[in-house]
């Protein structure tokens, strides 16, 4: 890198890290502008000349916080006999992970960030390349990949081109997993269910290995589409 991008990553990383702070001590939801200037040294303005969006902020900031479940969901998947007991459980890393810390979750996975996700994973390694530096190879394009569904179809297709599931229900399984993440997740972001982190993930679990286990059993068909 030359001095400029030097400098950059330099700035980049005390408003990042002076965020994750807050968002460890306070958390995410007393995150400030003001708080995160104050906390690195500088006024307010500054920040805007390095992040274009507070959402953009927040997002490298709860990036630090999923280096556990990164390195942790390679441990799962390794475990895996086939490709079906992989995605089963990358399925039950990602809901142990999110349901112990669904706002982190929310900000990574879920929150609108007007800019495309991928450019912002892609700068966030950059500048903590340490991060990846337990991931295998082969899963570091599914962990670069912030769209929930296409990580799970990434799994998926390499258990559809070896012949243990039909290709006809690939996007149903992998839109009914998710819709069943979803429904437990919000209501967990929300404070509508009183289940503790580990009952959430077994409850979700038992539905999703239904679906994954009984799908060559249906026909699912696709919805017509209004003409």
């Amino acid at each position: 890198m030359n001095k400029k991008e030097i400098q950059m990553s330099r700035m980049w990383k005390y408003f990042v890290d002076a965020t994750a702070d807050i968002i460890q001590e306070e958390g995410l939801e007393h995150v400030t502008i003001r708080k995160v200037a104050d906390r690195a040294g500088y006024n307010s303005a500054t920040i805007y000349n390095y992040f274009s969006e507070m959402s953009h902020l927040i997002f490298f900031a709860s990036m630090k916080f999923l280096k556990d479940y990164t390195e942790e969901v390679a441990q799962y998947i390794q475990k895996g006999k086939d490709p079906i007991e992989q995605y089963l459980l990358a399925w039950e890393c990602f809901c142990r992970h999110s349901f112990k810390q669904p706002q982190i979750f929310h900000a990574v996975f879920i929150m609108d960030l007007t800019d495309p996700p991928e450019k912002l994973l892609e700068d966030y390694y950059k500048i903590y390349p340490a991060d990846l530096i337990n991931i295998p190879e082969e899963l570091q394009s599914i962990l670069f990949e912030r769209n929930v569904s296409k990580r799970g179809r990434s799994f998926l297709e390499i258990a559809l081109k070896e012949g243990y599931i039909k290709e006809e229900n690939v996007d149903a399984i992998n839109e009914l997993t998710i819709l069943v993440w979803q429904g437990m997740f919000t209501n967990i972001l929300n404070n509508r269910k009183s289940y503790d982190a580990q009952t959430a993930v077994d409850i979700t679990m038992n539905y999703i290995t239904e679906i994954v286990q009984n799908a060559n059993l249906f026909h699912f068909k696709e919805p017509k589409q209004e003409e």
